[in-house]
């Protein structure tokens, strides 16, 4: 098993609402190569269940267990760098660094974890990604297509085990959100990922094995 949520809640605490349960008592499992969407209203819960999914916040009680280390019992310095080598996440956002050409922002993850053959990873990734003719442009140079097309290579090239993507078309017009839906999925298969999705996007939810939906903090 690649991935364990067991028994996760989450709460916060707002001045006038007093304390809001969003997630209660969440649990399900992800094997190697599994896909699931994750759908829901807004304010069901679902960003908050991928940034503790991805050790960018604690839950309040229950445990997040990836390759079979409980992230809620590491201590900073040792979280940030299993979540570095382990997870990969592509944001709806985009999140390059802007004075990095596409190249440079693909890379990026491999330097920061000083890990060898970075040129020839990087070389393999960006035609992977169709982006060998593109590779100096800085992100503004660039169409939302290809921005997000940079942020999936940037997110596969340390080989984590885990792939989060948080709306990953959702900036993109419909036509372009197929084609790296296409791309997205293609590569999650080829490589025989784990990947968790979360999307207001029926036809890309579809492109999932699995659907889970989230109601008020609870999986239904």
């Amino acid at each position: 098993m690649i991935l364990e949520i067991r028994e996760v809640c989450k709460s916060f605490h707002q001045p006038r609402s007093g304390v809001i349960q969003v997630l209660d008592r969440v649990s399900f499992s992800l094997g190697a190569g599994e896909t699931n969407a994750v759908i829901g209203q807004s304010g069901s819960g679902k960003t908050t269940l991928l940034s503790l999914i991805a050790g960018l916040d604690n839950p309040d009680s229950g445990q997040v267990i990836l390759e079979g280390e409980n992230l809620c019992a590491m201590k900073e310095n040792r979280l940030a760098r299993y979540r570095a080598l382990k997870i990969g996440i592509i944001f709806q956002q985009f999140h390059l660094m802007p004075h990095l050409s596409a190249r440079e922002n693909i890379s990026l993850p491999l330097e920061i974890l000083k890990q060898d053959r970075i040129r020839m990873r990087t070389d393999a990734m960006l035609e992977k990604v169709g982006l060998g003719d593109r590779q100096h442009h800085l992100p503004g140079q660039l169409s939302g297509g290809e921005c997000q097309r940079v942020a999936i290579a940037r997110a596969l090239i340390i080989k984590p085990a885990l792939l989060l993507a948080d709306e990953p078309t959702g900036n993109l017009d419909i036509a372009t959100g197929e084609k790296v839906a296409k791309l997205l999925f293609g590569l999650v298969e080829k490589e025989k990922k784990c990947l968790i999705l979360v999307t207001h996007n029926p036809n890309l939810a579809n492109k999932c094995k699995k659907i889970r939906t989230l109601d008020r903090g609870r999986l239904v």
